[in-house]
């Protein structure tokens, strides 16, 4: 895949003759009405045997032949390179496919049935080529200790029908938020702690389960030893049967800090207790809070980094949004609050009221403003190909197990393909 900014003048005809391409791989691969305008700005993969890498400002023939994986001697010959130090920034060189070596990966994704519903099943079957693990959201925590239960089989299955690994979550949530009460009343009593283990590992067996996810958050200082506990208690018990343990884990960026959100997590303890971490790499933008990226890439590096000061950068699981957000301005603090949208709408929406998609170098993600038919101007922040390419890249420069998705049944055809594109993505049922 290459990846193509549209230009002011430039036409899907004009594109796909540029590239030696048809018209109907481009629209395929972008999910695109080849009858709609394109938008300046917007982002498209561009199918194409091999692709092409601008060299940057102090990059190297060496730097490129470690980060595609092929021989400087190779990459040379392919290029018709002869001297090697005369190679400038601007150079393009040539990377055939044949000799790209792609680093394996895990990739989980999340699928809250409370969103996506009857379609469940469907929205795990269109993408679960690209899956290792399925997070299915989610089993909440009762005062008891019990479960309250989850009709899963049919989307368990699917994920077998996939060779996915369905992992059980388990939250705190109570009447639609996660509640600090509920997570002390169970992590505060050990009978209770074993109660909800008991149930979890009976639902486990039963359904097909093959691991288990706790979501715990909101847990403020006064449960962090609890919950290290809990996990350690969870580890011996799924070992026995060969189960998974993972945690998703608020975005930490620095010790100490402060907030109910954060002082329950210990990362190391996690780190060191757990098959893998989830990191919530997302939500800086949020409906919320005033106009921003939602994953930043900026600030996912500052908590993939900590993670990996005090965890194996090869347990950790970065977060990755599939929407963005559409916010009415001005923002009122404590009163807008912005509308969810994914990729293929943030586009059609750039293009019914003919806004140019910008782009920002140090959150890495495209943004663009609009005025609706009422006269209320709008902010829009998204995710695209370029956003999802320097995600990636992150993963390979850390070495870091993998990436998952919040949440599927949102349409993101570029993600998968990107996804297939920079990664061998392990299978493990």
């Amino acid at each position: 895949m290459i990846i193509h900014v549209v230009s002011t003048g430039e036409s899907l005809f004009s594109i796909a003759r540029d590239y030696g391409v048809t018209v109907q791989e481009i629209t395929s691969a972008n999910r695109l009405d080849d009858m709609t305008p394109l938008v300046v700005g917007q982002a498209l993969v561009i199918p194409t045997e091999g692709r092409f890498h601008l060299l940057g400002r102090g990059e190297s023939l060496q730097m490129i032949s470690q980060k595609y994986g092929i021989p400087v001697n190779q990459l040379a010959a392919v290029n018709q390179v002869i001297r090697t130090e005369f190679i400038q920034p601007g150079h393009s060189l040539y990377i055939p496919d044949y000799m790209r070596q792609k680093p394996a990966i895990d990739v989980g994704a999340y699928v809250d049935l409370k969103i996506t519903g009857e379609e469940s099943a469907q929205a795990v079957d269109e993408v679960g080529g690209y899956l290792t693990f399925l997070q299915i959201f989610s089993y909440e925590l009762n005062a008891d200790g019990s479960l309250t239960p989850l009709n899963d089989q049919e989307i368990i299955n699917t994920a077998y029908q996939n060779n996915v690994v369905p992992l059980m979550v388990i939250t705190n949530i109570d009447e639609g938020a996660f509640s600090t009460e509920l997570a002390s009343t169970v992590l505060q009593n050990e009978d209770l702690q074993n109660r909800m283990l008991d149930e979890a590992l009976a639902i486990m067996d039963e359904k097909g389960y093959l691991g288990l996810d706790f979501d715990l958050e909101y847990l403020g200082l006064e449960n962090r030893e609890a919950y290290n506990q809990l996990m350690v208690r969870a580890k011996a018990r799924l070992d026995e049967k060969g189960y998974f343990l993972s945690s998703a884990l608020a975005p930490i960026v620095e010790p100490g800090m402060t907030g109910v959100l954060y002082e329950g997590h210990d990362y190391a303890f996690h780190g060191e207790t757990a098959d893998f971490v989830f990191l919530m790499t997302y939500e800086w933008g949020w409906t919320g809070g005033p106009p921003r990226a939602v994953a930043p890439l900026n600030e996912v590096r500052r908590v993939v980094e900590y993670a990996g000061s005090v965890m194996p950068y090869d347990k950790v699981m970065m977060g990755i949004p599939l929407y963005g957000y559409d916010w009415t301005l001005p923002f009122v603090e404590g009163v807008s609050r912005a509308r969810a949208i994914d990729h293929q709408e943030a586009i059609r929406l750039a293009g019914d009221y003919n806004a140019a998609i910008e782009y920002d170098e140090t959150a890495q993600s495209p943004f663009f403003r609009y005025v609706d038919e009422e006269g209320a101007e709008h902010e829009v922040w998204f995710e695209d190909a370029r956003s999802i390419q320097a995600k990636f890249d992150l993963v390979k420069e850390l070495g870091l197990r993998g990436v998952y998705y919040w949440v599927l049944g949102w349409d993101f055809p570029q993600n998968w393909l990107l996804l297939e594109d920079n990664f061998q993505i392990n299978k493990r049922v």
